[in-house]
């Protein structure tokens, strides 16, 4: 994977000999997509907590909101001097929400919403907010045209609506135009040019892959010089704020899709220095998080701005893009990471308000709005969650989330494959997975199991099967599979006290399988909110305690012992009963606690560091 380390220039040397064998055979963008390609999110529908978020991020989100005033009129009066909707972003969720669901009123609402915005079109192709004036360079119009063009772009790739094709195009030859003209301009605000552009790359491929039209891709080369592009991580927040993590994810994330498109071992490097960053010097946080104020931050501080939603869904989707690449499992590890915990942190229990930010330590705050960039992120990273479960792999399929769900497709060009997973994961570690081919067919199956999992059964048909590794890792299933076929995984799910680092030496965080847990001050009996973050818990206490509805259906909670501060005695017990709900609790304040002889063996070190 890409944590190379010290042996990152043969990892690179090898992939492209890789690569040079295989173009001499077929042609290389085919050869490398053929490695991980995910499921259509039409073919896939899901169930348990995943599912869950997804069905109210729809009906309790995106479908109960005034789209019509607060995402259209903007674009349809054309006022402003500067400023920001996130229409091409809520577009692009839009799109994707009724391509899975395919239900009528999404459908309608989608509809609605695509020729609304494109009748706001100019003609010479401009979709914004801005008063003829001050179009193009001033603060986040590009911004707000890119995704705009991606979310059209998309809509061509769901529903082959030709018109949203035509209306993309046209604000894409308005971008490449009024670049050529002055094409060194930087853009009239005290953000870079690069981050004010952010997601403009990501567009152009998009349009690219539909149309194949070479201009978009030469806009991305040449005009962008994307290739070019190669930055160290820049931290905190000061100056242009070249370190915003966002614009750096998303920016990797479209040198990745360059690379599938044209293979070139300089457009991997910066992945490389984000994941060598992230995972060894400290950025990726406990919850799943980077950036704090949206730049890149190491010293693993857990408050006020910090977890920014555009960086925790760029994150997630690079890391996914980086999973079809490499197929390591460490990926899937830290996407699972991310959901169960950052992600979803970042939404109110029933769907309808949105986070900016989502800290583990102190107060947490919705967002004031329902436009702008991380709630629109939001809902397209949810959108995309059914595309990250289920992959075609080698002439098989891997699994990499584990979460109620059905799959159906064409494994070969005569056999149809359906695949269901029962479970409740992520309250325990057992996954039943039927597997139904049409007719008996033999193909390599591969499963997750992950690094937080250090011994895992599996059964096929009641038969024991010898998994033969650790977690932190995929196991391949190759055998003839055959109508009903019964797949039985039991992942080992105890609690483990991760210890903390810099900021939070000293101190642990209690997690059990993907999930991290928190102190909510407000479900306390007689508790003194200003001992927090002095409370020594006793780690041998730690147990699950009572079902939790109120995060989600049949939570989890756990119950640990702890001293008070003011009245602590080494050799007493500990007196204090607290009650720990999931990381997706909006009223979590403290996740990393103190404990007696932090080094003691029975704390570890994350498992995503190793």
């Amino acid at each position: 994977m890409l944590v190379w380390k010290k042996d990152w220039r043969f990892r690179i040397i090898i992939h492209l000999c890789c690569v040079f064998v295989l173009v001499s055979a077929m042609d290389v963008t085919k050869c490398i997509a053929d490695n991980w390609r995910p499921l259509d999110i039409r073919q896939v529908k899901v169930n348990g907590e995943i599912g869950r978020r997804i069905d109210i991020t729809i009906n309790n989100n995106v479908l109960v909101l005034d789209a019509d005033r607060d995402f259209l009129r903007p674009f349809q009066d054309k006022k402003l001097q500067e400023g920001y909707i996130g229409l091409g972003k809520f577009i692009d969720c839009v799109v994707r929400f009724a391509a899975y669901s395919n239900t009528s009123n999404l459908l309608e609402f989608k509809n609605h919403i695509i020729s609304e915005t494109i009748k706001t079109q100019d003609d010479d192709g401009y979709i914004g907010i801005l008063a003829s004036e001050y179009r193009m360079w001033n603060l986040w119009d590009i911004h707000e045209m890119g995704y705009l063009i991606l979310g059209l772009t998309n809509n061509y790739k769901y529903f082959k609506e030709e018109e949203s094709l035509k209306a993309a195009e046209k604000l894409a030859q308005y971008i490449i135009n009024q670049w050529s003209v002055t094409p060194n301009r930087i853009t009239n605000s005290w953000v870079s040019v690069n981050v004010t552009t952010t997601g403009l790359e990501e567009a152009m491929l998009a349009l690219y892959r539909q149309t194949n039209k070479q201009q978009y891709l030469d806009f991305c080369v040449k005009d962008r010089k994307l290739p070019e592009w190669n930055t160290g991580i820049i931290e905190g927040r000061w100056g242009n704020i070249e370190g915003h993590a966002y614009h750096y994810l998303c920016r990797c994330l479209a040198q990745l899709q360059l690379y599938n498109i044209q293979p070139d071992s300089g457009l991997l490097a910066n992945s490389q220095k984000a994941m060598d960053f992230l995972t060894g010097e400290d950025g990726l946080l406990i919850p799943g998080l980077c950036s704090y104020h949206e730049c890149w931050h190491s010293n693993q501080q857990g408050f006020f701005k910090l977890g920014e939603t555009c960086a925790t869904a760029y994150m997630l989707r690079w890391l996914n893009t980086l999973l079809q690449m490499e197929g390591e499992s460490q990926y899937g590890d830290i996407m699972e990471r991310i959901i169960y915990n950052g992600l979803f942190a970042a939404q109110s229990p029933d769907g309808r308000h949105i986070r900016y930010y989502s800290p583990f330590e102190g107060e947490r705050v919705y967002f004031d709005g329902d436009t702008y960039c991380c709630p629109c992120n939001y809902r397209r990273i949810i959108a995309e969650l059914p595309g990250m479960i289920y992959y075609r792999w080698n002439k098989g399929l891997a699994i990499n989330l584990y979460t109620e769900s059905t799959a159906s497709f064409n494994l070969k060009k005569d056999l149809t494959l359906n695949v269901r997973q029962e479970t409740d994961y992520p309250n325990s570690g057992k996954v039943v997975i039927y597997i139904n081919p049409d007719k008996s067919t033999e193909f390599p199956l591969r499963l997750r199991i992950p690094g937080w999992c250090r011994k895992a059964y599996i059964s096929i048909n009641g038969e024991s099967f010898d998994v033969g590794k650790q977690g932190g890792s995929y196991i391949t299933l190759d055998r003839k599979w055959r109508k009903g076929d019964k797949i039985e995984l039991e992942m080992s799910m105890p609690f483990r006290l991760v210890k903390g680092r810099k900021t939070q030496a000293g101190r642990v965080a209690v997690m059990r399988g993907p999930q991290l847990f928190c102190l909510n001050p407000d479900r306390q009996e007689n508790f003194n909110p200003e001992i927090m973050k002095l409370i020594y818990i006793d780690p041998t206490s730690l147990e699950l305690s009572d079902v939790d509805s109120l995060i989600r259906p049949q939570g989890h909670t756990c119950q640990v012992y702890c001293w008070d501060p003011n009245n602590y005695s080494a050799q007493s017990e500990a007196p204090i009963k607290l009650l720990l709900t999931e990381y997706a609790d909006p009223g979590c304040q403290a996740t990393y606690f103190l404990v007696r002889n932090p080094n003691s063996n029975i704390f570890v070190d994350d498992e995503l560091f190793e």
